[in-house]
């Protein structure tokens, strides 16, 4: 590891394919519980120093973020879905994500590029990925992946309901995932949709 805490030490391409595959069933479960339509936001956080297993902002690693980031974002093309990568404290947790969804969904673009330690590996492999990348500070997705407890929370949608998957951890990191559905309002009398819960 290098003085500036990026992880530059080599990883087996059996390693790197598991995180593929670990990441690519995360979000396949995800998408299948939470029933997300066509051009619906996705939010992805990830620690790829947690995906290695050490402590959150210590030990980022490209290679790995390249991996997890393959795994979802081919999901979420073969789907349809607008992917959102959050970027590190160090930028506010600015989104890194396409410059159509932005425009879809009225959100304003920022200057920043994200940079392995300066908005994470994660935010950075979407940033190399995307076709015309964006970043803006503050998004309300559809649903998310918490890939390292990096607190996607404050970019979801009202309410933020948990969705249990059966991937537990893509590498080392304790993997999180949540849908949102609409609000809920009335009382006693009130009569709900069933297909919106």
């Amino acid at each position: 590891m290098s003085a500036e805490g990026i992880n530059k030490s080599e990883t087996t391409p059996e390693y790197l394919e598991q995180l593929v595959r670990e990441a690519s069933r995360a979000a396949k479960e995800l998408l299948d519980a939470a029933s997300l339509k066509e051009e619906q936001i996705l939010i992805i956080g990830c620690s790829t120093s947690e995906v290695a297993g050490e402590r959150i902002g210590s030990y980022s690693s490209p290679q790995m973020a390249e991996a997890v980031f393959a795994g979802i974002y081919k999901v979420a093309r073969e789907h349809g879905i607008f992917l959102a990568a959050q970027c590190c404290e160090h930028l506010n947790r600015a989104l890194i994500m396409e410059k159509r969804a932005a425009r879809k969904y009225g959100y304003e673009p920022v200057n920043v590029i994200p940079q392995p330690k300066a908005g994470g590996s994660f935010a950075t492999a979407a940033w190399r990925h995307f076709a015309e990348p964006v970043a803006v500070e503050h998004i309300r997705a559809h649903a998310g992946i918490d890939i390292g407890d990096t607190l996607i929370g404050m970019h979801l949608r009202e309410v933020a309901v948990p969705v249990r998957i059966q991937q537990k951890t893509i590498g080392a990191a304790h993997v999180v995932c949540a849908r949102t559905r609409y609000k809920f309002v009335g009382g006693a009398r009130a009569v709900y949709d069933e297909t919106l819960l």
